[in-house]
């Protein structure tokens, strides 16, 4: 097999973490020099990168070698979270990788801090993001990416994975409560009045009886989806045409406060994250993601949002454990960021979504002509 990945954790950050996790990755993929790797690293490496990717070059013999910092990682072994841990996949055989920006085709993109605002509009891509610090970094420094061996000025990377066909799935994991409605009064960020009521009012309404008493703790169970004019005439929760919001906070007089601005007019439509309805989701992406070709995948990427993992399911990664089960022994490598990034559906603005709490899983085929990029409905 020409793909492998490892994981390997340690109680300091050393570039010897990066080293062993390629190593073991050849060593299953039977390779002795990989064609690339892609290498990802937990916060504690933020002011240590560098000389790891080096580290990891080195024992590949090869000088590509792509990834960036992430809250946690996890590979079709196991997860690591709150420690210092690499993740490497190996590639061989037909697959490599080459620099994406100005590439044809589907493009794993990856950023610590800011998304470049072209990435909306240059190319589909599929990827994450890492906005966050670890206590032990000296602020301002910013998390890093790596591309070719070497730290990128911006933060950001950007590859094509040569030689695959890929096949992109987005798990919201939500469910619909009730149909979208009109937003009829907001202020900024703040929306004040839907369907006749106070925003906060509404929600209480739609939302589950556990969920009722204190709801203004039970905001990171839900979610607003604002929809474009067709999908909420169909009430129909889909990533790019249904754009769930996050609940960031709700006021004393009865506003909720959003993580993007609506304005009056819009649809929207309320949606609980709950892990039994997110795991059922998961499963149903990954069961149209297999129906996409007749022959099996060679790995697997999966980009995972940090409040969709472990802490969410009560200490198992439900996500994972639903990948495993249905590809046994498949090569997948994995993070935890804060933001996914998407291609979006025909007809929405932009080429590209970002997104949040959500789990975006490319399956990765050989030798296949035809790269399907857009999300599943």
């Amino acid at each position: 097999m020409p793909v492998a990945t490892a994981l390997v954790s340690g109680n300091d950050p050393i570039p010897q973490l990066a080293e062993r996790a390629v190593q073991q990755a050849l060593t299953r993929a039977g390779l002795v020099q990989a064609n690339a790797v892609l290498l990802f690293l937990t916060p504690e490496y933020t002011r240590h990168a560098q000389p790891a990717v080096a580290a990891a070059a080195r024992a590949a013999r090869c000088i590509q070698v792509a990834g960036g910092i992430a809250s946690g990682v996890f590979t079709e072994s196991g997860w690591v979270l709150d420690r210092p841990a690499a993740v490497a996949m190996v590639l061989g055989g037909e697959f490599s990788l080459a620099p994406g920006e100005g590439a044809s085709g589907l493009l794993l993109s990856y950023a610590t801090g800011n998304v470049p605002p072209h990435w909306n509009v240059t190319g589909k891509r599929f990827g994450a993001t890492f906005a966050g610090s670890f206590a032990g970094t000296a602020a301002p420094t910013d998390p890093a990416a790596w591309e070719h061996g070497r730290l990128t000025e911006s933060s950001a990377c950007c590859v094509k994975l040569l030689g695959a066909d890929i096949s992109v799935g987005v798990s919201s994991g939500l469910r619909l409560l009730g149909k979208a409605k009109r937003v009829e009064q907001s202020n900024g960020y703040d929306l004040e009045r839907i369907g006749s009521q106070t925003a906060l009012k509404n929600l209480a309404r739609a939302v589950p009886a556990e969920l009722r008493e204190n709801l203004g703790r039970q905001l990171h169970h839900l979610a607003a989806v604002l929809f474009d004019e067709e999908a909420g005439a169909r009430n129909e929760l889909r990533e790019g045409h249904g754009r769930a919001l996050a609940l960031l906070a709700a006021n004393p007089d009865g506003s909720l406060t959003l993580s993007e601005q609506v304005t009056p007019g819009q649809s929207l439509a309320w949606a609980v994250r709950q892990p039994l309805t997110a795991e059922a989701d998961m499963r149903g992406t990954i069961d149209q993601l297999a129906a996409r070709s007749g022959h099996e995948p060679a790995c697997a990427l999966m980009f995972s949002c940090i409040g969709r993992g472990p802490y969410f399911y009560g200490g198992e990664d439900r996500d994972l454990r639903a990948m495993t089960e249905r590809f046994p022994g498949l090569p997948i490598l994995g993070v935890y960021g804060t933001g996914q990034i998407t291609p979006a559906v025909p007809g929405a603005a932009g080429e590209n979504r970002h997104v949040q709490n959500t789990v975006v899983t490319a399956l990765v085929r050989h030798n296949l002509k035809v790269v399907h990029v857009q999300p599943l409905a």
